[in-house]
């Protein structure tokens, strides 16, 4: 273990994880909500549109969420086929109806006395894997589709089957599992030992500078790797380094810029 990188790490996690950071992230959307099937609607419909530019994703999840008048759960269980609310709503490569299509399984889930926390946990009481929860609840959703969806729907929830890092759907995990200043750490089905770092091309690309990362591909070969360093620092929060690495990010640029 480099314990200089892992002082530095420690005082990034230490500044940057705070209540100010919510703001800019898309944390923001469940932390609006304080019922817990508004919080968990919310964060798994942020979760899985937090791809590209930030500032354009969160202007999108803004206008979904005024089009669900702010009560994700409430719209949920109210939508039907003859609701047309959302046939206009895209982003990058979804369109209309693979949302619809993803809020109609939610109801149905719900509906079913079920939920998203349910759903999840169920995948790991089964696998006692973050890569066998997330294929459970994958495969739920795929094997639910009933609509012509595009292929933007399986962008949205991308199939753990092919060694994708699941970027979006860990941090989604991270979000719900993790305690602290700004996860919300409302699911405790799982210890926050076993999550997985979302992965993603700005993360990695760190990792190997900070010489925690050696895989060329950023795929879930690239997380395992990186996870075992990581657990190195500390084995009983290891993604707690996913502030850090946005941090590092952040201090890069601020060089850059000479602020």
């Amino acid at each position: 273990m480099n314990t200089d990188t892992k002082k530095y790490m420690d005082l990034l996690v230490s500044t940057y994880e705070t209540k100010d950071f919510i703001k800019d992230d898309p944390v923001q959307f469940p932390h609006r909500f304080k019922e817990k099937n508004d919080i968990e609607i919310a964060a798994f419909i942020a979760s899985i549109f937090a791809y590209g530019k930030r500032e354009v994703f969160i202007a999108k999840l803004n206008t979904l969420f005024d089009i669900m008048q702010q009560k994700p759960y409430e719209f949920v269980m109210n939508f039907d086929e003859n609701n047309h609310s959302l046939d206009n709503f895209d982003y990058r490569f979804s369109i209309g109806i693979d949302l619809v299509q993803i809020v109609l399984i939610l109801k149905a889930l719900y509906t079913s006395n079920e939920s998203l926390e349910s759903l999840f946990a169920y995948g790991w009481k089964n696998t006692q894997t973050v890569q066998g929860t997330l294929q459970t609840v994958v495969d739920y959703f795929y094997s639910r589709v009933t609509m012509p969806v595009s292929k933007g729907f399986f962008h949205l929830l991308p199939n753990p089957a092919k060694k994708s890092a699941c970027k979006r759907l860990n941090m989604l995990l991270r979000w719900m599992v993790r305690d602290g200043e700004v996860d919300l750490g409302i699911w405790k089905f799982m210890p926050k030992s076993e999550l997985l770092i979302p992965l993603d091309v700005h993360v990695a690309k760190i990792s190997r500078q900070l010489g925690l990362l050696q895989r060329n591909q950023n795929d879930y070969g690239a997380v395992i790797e990186l996870m075992g360093k990581l657990k190195e620092f500390d084995p009983s929060d290891p993604v707690k380094y996913d502030f850090a690495m946005f941090a590092f990010g952040v201090e890069l640029n601020k060089e850059k810029l000479g602020v």
